[in-house]
């Protein structure tokens, strides 16, 4: 099942189930009025959404229009929770090996986890503002994942059975407000601005064979100013899974219905799979030549995020955005 969320007079806007194929959509304002909605209730607005899913994918519906991506706010314009990991550790270990660090063996066991801000979502076609490019803008590009209630100390068997819906991110950071930020000692606020997720978010079964051990094996095709900037894969190298992911949040709260969890940008050990950040390149390149060469976004600046299935057809539709 695919759902997304247009932009409306409301805050938290309609709720619109679309097409495999991302040709259709129609609102279902009968079930739920928003995402979020939907969520407090899936048990009952699941089987409902579902069938209306299977009806637009046999043909017409009555009050179906053209899936406009543009229209599209992120699936979920605010949320209660969004706590972001960081479970592809080749991009750990780059950024501590750039400063001449080494990675703690407890990071191998236990995930890195920051909390975001989660009242205002970007949308996925809205310009990403940018105050001042002294504070070095940087994409991020990742998979989410949104549960449902999780009670309190789940086990990780448990929280895989929490995960309803996945979506594509581009958790925007301000790469040089980070030091001072993480030199006292607690943690990212200000380096964190709004984040973005793809059109579209779907259920893990609409990615088939490609959902094993709650992880996405497929590659995330990220383009930077018009150019492929990386492909790497997502299944590769993710030291956590989704399922571990939540189990972490899980360990000294709940989580309500509409909490979303991220894997951390996704990065591969084969250098040939190109980056989903500029940091990584950056790191690189302090690494092979003693300093970054790879310039921080600018205004006018294009990123764009989209993960397709193996027939070449997107998934979740794409995250595009310029910076203002």
């Amino acid at each position: 099942m695919k759902l997304a969320t247009y932009r409306n007079a409301s805050r938290d806007g309609q709720l619109m189930v679309v097409s495999r194929d991302l040709s259709r959509a129609v609102a279902v304002a009968d079930i739920a009025s928003s995402l979020q909605a939907a969520l407090d209730q899936w048990q009952t607005t699941a089987p409902k959404l579902a069938e209306v899913y299977a009806a637009l994918n046999a043909g017409a519906l009555p009050g179906e229009v053209a899936f406009d991506q543009a229209a599209c706010h992120s699936p979920l314009p605010r949320a209660y929770q969004w706590a972001d990991g960081s479970a592809y550790l080749n991009h750990v270990e780059l950024v501590r090996k750039a400063r001449g660090a080494e990675v703690p063996a407890s990071f191998y066991q236990d995930p890195l986890m920051y909390q975001g801000g989660s009242d205002a979502f970007l949308p996925p076609h809205a310009p990403i503002p940018l105050r001042d490019p002294a504070w070095g803008l940087d994409f991020e590009g990742e998979v989410a994942v949104i549960t449902d209630d999780v009670p309190l100390g789940s086990d990780t068997a448990a929280c895989a059975g929490h995960i309803r819906l996945l979506m594509l991110v581009n958790d925007v950071t301000l790469r040089n407000l980070i030091p001072a930020e993480l030199a006292k000692g607690f943690g990212f606020f200000q380096s964190k601005p709004a984040t973005a997720f793809s059109p579209v978010a779907v259920t893990p079964d609409e990615l088939g064979a490609a959902w094993q051990d709650s992880k996405v094996h497929l590659p995330l095709r990220v383009e930077y100013n018009g150019a492929v900037y990386g492909q790497p894969q997502c299944g590769v190298e993710m030291q956590f899974s989704f399922a571990q992911l939540v189990t972490h949040v899980a360990k000294t709260r709940e989580l309500v219905a509409g909490s979303i969890v991220g894997s951390g940008t996704i990065s591969n050990h084969d250098r040939s799979t190109g980056s989903c950040c500029l940091a990584e390149q950056r790191m690189i390149e302090i690494i092979e030549q003693g300093a970054p060469q790879t310039p921080f976004m600018q205004p006018g600046d294009h990123i764009r995020i989209e993960m397709l299935d193996a027939a070449g057809q997107s998934i979740f539709g794409r995250i595009e955005q310029k910076v203002e």
